[in-house]
This record gives structure tokens, C-alpha cells and sequence, in this order.
């Protein structure tokens, strides 16, 4: 695709590169360094400064087409589709599914279901088309997908920015004597075990979580959270609550929950505990405005069948 432009008067003397990203704020300076780029028929430097009345002529690529699809596409179950335009497409997750093929998941991924149904953005790249934030494979709820190249921009710089809400509901080991709190401490990849995160005192990323309380049964000694987001690191949720003493429950990784099954004393409830699988979190809210038309957006998902049944559970003991 050909597109002109002229410089004017208040453009001049900036750099070629900068002046081409202020005429197509859909792309990057680093991805316009890579289009063929002329002014009278001849090549220029990026770094050259635009004079007035100058008329460039950029060539922009064909965006590259996703491979994945081609490759391994696999509808192996129904999507539950909250919204969807020409640019994004919001869908609530079901737990146990991957996000993207990896070595150990070469089929049945959620990129390669939503890809059996639409198309994604193709510069997430090859594997992870149209993906801007992740949830993890136990994690069931609400996520966006970017459809176009545009769309996938703009959503990175939201998320980068943390320019949204992302609340989850989370059942915990423990009954706090506080109604709200807010968690702090970086968190980095742990040097005992790479499949962790853990808190840190120095290094790391810093994160931080608002956590409400929403119910608790003292007999079960459990509580429900919702949990607000105001960084997005991975595991982020589960550390920050592990470590304050309210790990989740049936969390395989940062749960102990071997250690407190002991004092479970309602059958039901020590069945449930014992024979699920994936912890009890799930986002429940996304709220963000549209990357191409700006119009705030808010998406909730309800509890999971699963989650609705350990509360109809703790509810009777």
C-alpha cells in the first residue's frame, strides 16, 4: 500500500521517522524504520530533518499472514464470546485451557479455537496472534484479543501503561481481620524453582494488588477476595497473596494446600479440595477504552461453575 505525505509548517525540521509516526500513529517509529521511503524519487535517511513542502511517498507492506492458522488449527470447544467489532473480540476463558501452542501443547490452545472461528492481529506473531495480556491455564474469566494490526498497538500501550481495571474473584486459605488491603513487593522469577515467582526485597518488578474482601467463613476458615490489579505481573495475584499468609485455594504451584486440607472438617467441602483441579481465581472484570474508537468498555464474567459450587458448599457448613 502507497501513502503520501507533505510536510508543513509546523513539521518542520523534526526527524523523517518522527514526522512519519505523527502521520501514522498506527505504527511504531521502529516498525516505520522498515518501509521503503522516497522523496522525489530518490531514498532518504530517517534521521534527514523534513523541510516544508516536502512530499514523501512511503511503501507499506502487506501485513505477514498468520501462520498458525494454516498450521494447527483446532475447534475443540465452544467460545464464550462476550464482544466482538472488527477490531477486538472479548471472550470469558474456561479453565484448563492454554493460551498459545508450546511444546507440551501443540493442540487445543484458546489463540488456536479463536482462530477457528475469526482472524487475530498478525503482529503478535506466529504463535500468540492478537494476544496483548495472558491469564493462566487454571485462570478462567474475561480477556481481549486485538483483530487488526491497529487494535493490537494500541492495546500493548494500555496494558503497558496499566491505562485499565482488571478485578478477579479469588477463595483463599484464611479469614483476615481486615475488610481491605493493599499488597506491595516486587516480584521476580525464583532462582530455587523457574516454574515460580516470589517476592523480593531488592530487584524484581514492582507490583501491586488491592484486595477486598467479599465473604468469609470462619468455620472453613476460607474467604473469598476480588482482587484489583494495578500492575500486571506474571503469577501476580497468587504470590502477593501466598506470601501475606492467603494462598489460594487448589493452587498446585503456590497453595500449600496440603497442609490445611488436615483441618478441613466438612466432607463435601475435603472431596471438593481433594479432586479439583486449578486454583480459584478468575477474572471477573475488564473495563478499558476501545483502541480504534476510544469508547470506554466494560466486560464482566460471572463465576465459573466450579467456583459456584465451592460457594454453595461453604455456604452450608
Amino acid at each position: 500500500m502507497q501513502r503520501e505525505f507533505i510536510v508543513d509548517d509546523d513539521s518542520v525540521g523534526i526527524r523523517l521517522d518522527k514526522f512519519l509516526a505523527s502521520k501514522m500513529p498506527e505504527f511504531s517509529r521502529s516498525e516505520i524504520q522498515k518501509f521503503s521511503v522516497s522523496r522525489g524519487g530518490t531514498s532518504v535517511k530517517f534521521s534527514d530533518k523534513v523541510r516544508v513542502g516536502e512530499l514523501y511517498i512511503v511503501i507499506v507492506p502487506d501485513a505477514p499472514r498468520t501462520t498458525v492458522a494454516a498450521d494447527n488449527i483446532s475447534c475443540d470447544f465452544d467460545l464464550d464470546i462476550l464482544y466482538q467489532d472488527d477490531d477486538i473480540i472479548v471472550i470469558n476463558k474456561p479453565r484448563g485451557v492454554v493460551m498459545y501452542p508450546s511444546a507440551g501443547n501443540k493442540t487445543g490452545t484458546l489463540v488456536q479455537n479463536l482462530l477457528c472461528y475469526t482472524s487475530l492481529a498478525s503482529i503478535g506473531g506466529d504463535v500468540r496472534p492478537g494476544v496483548v495480556h495472558r491469564l493462566d491455564k487454571d485462570t478462567s474469566g474475561v480477556m481481549v484479543f486485538a483483530k487488526t494490526d491497529a487494535a493490537y498497538r494500541e492495546l500493548v500501550k494500555i496494558f503497558s501503561t496499566h491505562d485499565l481495571t482488571r478485578k478477579y474473584d479469588a477463595f483463599v486459605w484464611g479469614v483476615p481481620n481486615w475488610e481491605s488491603a493493599t499488597i506491595t513487593g516486587n516480584i521476580a522469577r525464583s532462582s530455587r524453582n523457574r516454574q515460580k515467582m516470589t517476592m523480593v526485597k531488592s530487584g524484581g518488578k514492582p507490583a501491586t494488588t488491592e484486595v477486598l474482601v467479599v465473604d468469609a467463613w470462619g468455620a472453613a476458615g476460607i474467604s473469598q477476595f476480588k482482587c484489583n490489579l494495578l500492575t500486571g505481573r506474571t503469577h501476580q495475584i497468587r504470590v502477593h497473596l501466598s506470601a501475606h499468609g492467603f494462598p489460594v485455594l487448589c493452587d498446585p504451584i503456590y497453595g500449600r494446600g496440603t497442609t490445611r486440607l488436615g483441618s478441613v472438617k466438612n466432607p463435601e467441602l475435603l472431596e471438593f479440595l481433594k479432586t479439583h483441579n486449578g486454583q480459584m481465581l478468575h477474572a471477573s472484570y475488564l473495563s478499558f477504552k476501545h483502541p480504534i474508537n476510544h469508547k470506554q468498555m466494560t466486560f464482566k464474567a460471572p463465576l465459573p461453575a466450579d467456583m459456584m459450587e465451592l460457594k454453595e458448599i461453604l455456604e452450608e457448613i
